[in-house]
């Protein structure tokens, strides 16, 4: 009885990605046996991203709106909350950085293909770092706002209308309802949308397989080799540092000593919402203050993802290969970086966020939708790792929070 209450546990959680990367898999196998005549079933895949797209652009401006529109005026931010959004940043950004550098020095490969499909992605390259900036923040026009190549305008949009309806009072109200109804609809049409994915996906694949060689498989396990790399040494000697500068070593031996019912939990549920109650109480632990880790670890659920950071930059990375771009330059890891922090903060508050993600890299470096399934499927892939990463850099981020907050003796005084 047992044993098959856990395996339809397994499933609920893990049975979409299987699926996933089933119809993938299948999809991979198609293109190897027959090769480019396997494009004729390329329209299938078109369809399911044509419909992703239709679903997420309108769901991102719903959610975003809704959810700034919500906020509890009566809470007070004050300094707390500027010291967590500043680790948050922080640490989600040397996270990005440290992947940076490892794919600076071991690339991914590049794939040799023809090219008219290289050309599709080489139209921002005459552009100034300044145009560039311009045309990824703002556009000229409002229909423009909702397009997939715009996503970036958009969120920026969602956020100034949230802001207005929260400003507008008891006469935003309704304003507000329509916001949270909108959110709501879409995201059971994205559900929808979604259980598509193991047909339309494998569609694509077995076209780009078929098209581009196994050369392609390649190129995968070399990101997900680079991904686990440092996402290991992340785990082991990023995490500890932190604890470290939060509370010297004694920091860091509780850390690690009540660290692993958390990651645990992270395996076998893969959602950082679904290991808070764990984290709450590792927390605790940790001698973290009540005050710090009741708001912390919630928060950083939602906001602090430090695993979607060097996700974000390995899927960045993979398709500029693909494209035969080279992912070197200030101004090229500067967006990425920017990129990175935006996708990790804002990802945790909307429904499959994951996909905000990579519908982001598209818009900000213009490349066209033949990229959007790699990323996809890379994305499906290092989830569960990311997932471990996202919910230990939670405790990690409190140990700072409270170092900061009530001085280097805060173990101490917890402890009192």
């Amino acid at each position: 009885m047992q044993a098959t209450t856990t395996n339809r546990t397994f499933l609920k959680t893990y049975g979409n990605i299987l699926l996933m990367l089933g119809g993938v898999i299948i999809g991979c196998i198609l293109g190897i046996v027959f090769g480019e005549k396997i494009e004729v079933i390329k329209p299938i895949g078109d369809v399911f991203l044509n419909l992703l797209f239709t679903a997420v652009i309108p769901l991102v401006f719903f959610t975003i709106a809704a959810s700034i529109a919500s906020i509890d005026q009566s809470q007070k931010f004050g300094k707390l909350m500027g010291v967590m959004l500043l680790v948050f940043i922080s640490t989600v950004l040397i996270a990005a950085i440290t992947t940076i550098i490892a794919v600076y020095f071991f690339p991914i490969n590049a794939i040799h293909t023809n090219s008219s499909f290289v050309a599709t992605a080489t139209q921002n390259e005459n552009k100034s770092l300044g145009e560039v900036i311009v045309n990824m923040l703002t556009v000229d026009d409002v229909y423009k706002l909702f397009s997939r190549t715009n996503m970036l305008p958009l969120m920026i949009f969602s956020g100034i209308v949230g802001f207005a309806v929260l400003r507008a009072g008891e006469k935003g109200k309704p304003f507000l309802h329509f916001l949270q109804s909108g959110s709501e609809v879409l995201t059971r049409f994205l559900l929808f949308v979604m259980k598509l994915a193991p047909i339309g996906l494998g569609a694509y694949f077995a076209s780009q397989v078929g098209v581009l060689g196994p050369q392609l498989l390649g190129s995968y396990a070399k990101a997900l080799g680079i991904f686990h790399g440092v996402c290991l040494f992340y785990f082991v000697v990023g995490f500890s540092s932190y604890a470290f500068i939060a509370g010297g070593w004694k920091a860091v031996k509780i850390y690690w000593k009540n660290n692993i019912a958390p990651s645990a939990t992270a395996i076998g549920t893969c959602s950082s919402i679904a290991t808070i109650p764990v984290n709450l109480l590792a927390a605790n632990n940790m001698r973290i203050p009540p005050y710090i880790g009741n708001i912390a670890i919630p928060l950083g659920a939602t906001l602090h993802k430090d695993g979607s950071g060097i996700s974000s930059i390995i899927k960045i990375a993979a398709v500029f290969a693909l494209f035969h771009k080279p992912f070197t330059g200030v101004d090229v890891w500067l967006i990425a970086l920017l990129v990175t922090v935006i996708v990790s903060m804002v990802e945790g508050g909307i429904p499959s966020g994951g996909y905000l993600g990579e519908l982001l890299v598209l818009s900000v470096y213009n490349f066209p939708p033949e990229a959007f399934p790699v990323v996809i499927i890379l994305g499906t892939l290092v989830d569960p790792v990311a997932t471990i990463m996202n919910v230990t850099c939670d405790t990690a981020a409190a140990m700072l929070v409270s170092r900061i907050m009530e001085g280097k003796n805060w173990m101490k005084l917890a402890r009192n």
